[in-house]
């Protein structure tokens, strides 16, 4: 089933600034909210499908990258990899920092804990890419040096289950609550306990491996898939493979930034190649054929008698796929003249002989398209 767009889901435009949004996501949230419809699980869907939509749109590269090229562009950035304490996660942003709409409706917030979800730190490498292999399409194994969890502590920072302890200060809860009396009634406000930064809990002794941190730095070899079509710039997102946070929380993500390594003979323009292709003067006003580079290997084409420099072949179907899969491009071979710059005597007398000859003297055809107006046509 294919995916519904993102600006539909929320209901807003594609022009709809951040704060319309964060306004379309927040109604949507409260509406689908699990805790508001138990035992429902079309509006669960409805709610993790919003939540999708909100990440990217409100990411402006995200949102700069699907704008241009769909889903594909946002492939491993959303939907598989997010879960539900992703999405509370995200709930910080936009309901304040008590973390969830129904705080004070469902007893503080999910399992009465109204702390939010920490996210770790992202990731960013860049990716060299050979012109076959953006052709194509291919799998990479990236070695990858990131926080992961303590397997000693199991991520808690604390040498013993004994030795993690509720905060004094804010009763496990990580929020100080204050009230204040005032004219239009009672206000509450929320702000971090100082305590224990939000945890909600303290260590009295910490792990010996990780030094209370909850994680190590480890070198981890990761399996990425880059889809066929993918350009130069294009940042590639993988979920959950980033940072851990310290002592729990959702990883970050890791970003691929993609770079093309130039080809020896061909040149990338959108999804078409282009080739430069010289040929001796006897060849073009002999005719020819001759093995011409491709991504795919050599192939033979045929020069007419009498082609002149500046023609353009094209051969169908040997370019680039489209990375939303709209075909694929051409390849575009430009026909250039070689005019030799050393010559034997032999070679001078031959042509001075030859210089007089009617059929040596230029004489282009009336409407003959020009090189440039031929380029044209071919991208029209």
């Amino acid at each position: 089933m294919a995916k519904r767009d993102y600006y539909d889901i929320l209901g807003v435009g594609k022009g709809a600034s951040m704060d319309d949004i964060k306004k379309a996501y927040r109604k949507l949230a409260i509406k689908y909210h699990p805790d508001k419809n138990p035992g429902d699980p079309s509006t669960e869907e409805k709610f993790k499908e919003a939540a999708e939509a909100y990440e990217v749109l409100s990411n402006e590269d995200k949102r700069a990258r699907y704008d241009r090229f769909g889903h594909d562009g946002v492939r491993g950035d959303a939907g598989g990899g997010m879960n539900m304490d992703d999405i509370f996660s995200q709930f910080g942003d936009i309901f304040g920092s008590g973390g969830s709409p129904f705080e004070s409706f469902f007893g503080g917030g999910r399992g009465g804990n109204a702390r939010r979800m920490r996210k770790g730190t992202n990731l960013r490498i860049k990716l060299k890419l050979t012109l076959e292999e953006i052709a194509d399409g291919v799998e990479k194994k990236l070695k990858v040096k990131r926080h992961v969890t303590c397997g000693t502590c199991n991520g808690s920072g604390a040498k013993s289950e004994t030795a993690i302890k509720t905060c004094g200060t804010c009763n496990g809860s990580g929020q100080i609550r204050k009230v204040v009396n005032t004219m239009l009634g009672q206000m509450v406000s929320s702000s971090t306990c100082p305590t224990c930064n939000g945890e909600g809990k303290v260590i009295t002794d910490h792990c010996g491996v990780c030094k209370g941190e909850g994680r190590v730095l480890e070198e981890e070899v990761i399996t990425v898939n880059i889809p066929a079509g993918v350009s130069e710039g294009m940042q590639l997102s993988m979920s959950g493979k980033g940072n851990v946070p310290p002592r729990g929380g959702v990883p970050g993500d890791l970003l691929i930034l993609v770079e093309e390594e130039p080809h020896e003979t061909l040149t990338r323009d959108g999804r078409n190649v282009g080739y430069d292709l010289h040929i001796s003067f006897v060849d073009a006003a002999l005719g020819t054929s001759v093995e011409v580079p491709t991504i795919s290997g050599k192939v033979k084409i045929s020069i007419p008698a009498g082609t002149q420099s500046g023609r353009i072949f094209r051969l169908k179907g040997k370019g680039l796929r489209d990375i939303e899969g709209y075909g694929t491009g051409d390849q575009l071979v430009y026909v250039n003249i070689w005019t030799p710059t050393e010559l034997s005597k032999q070679e001078r007398e031959l042509l001075e002989k030859l210089r007089d000859s009617k059929n040596f003297a230029p004489n282009p055809k009336k409407g003959e398209k020009s090189f440039f107006d031929r380029v044209k046509e071919f991208f029209q």
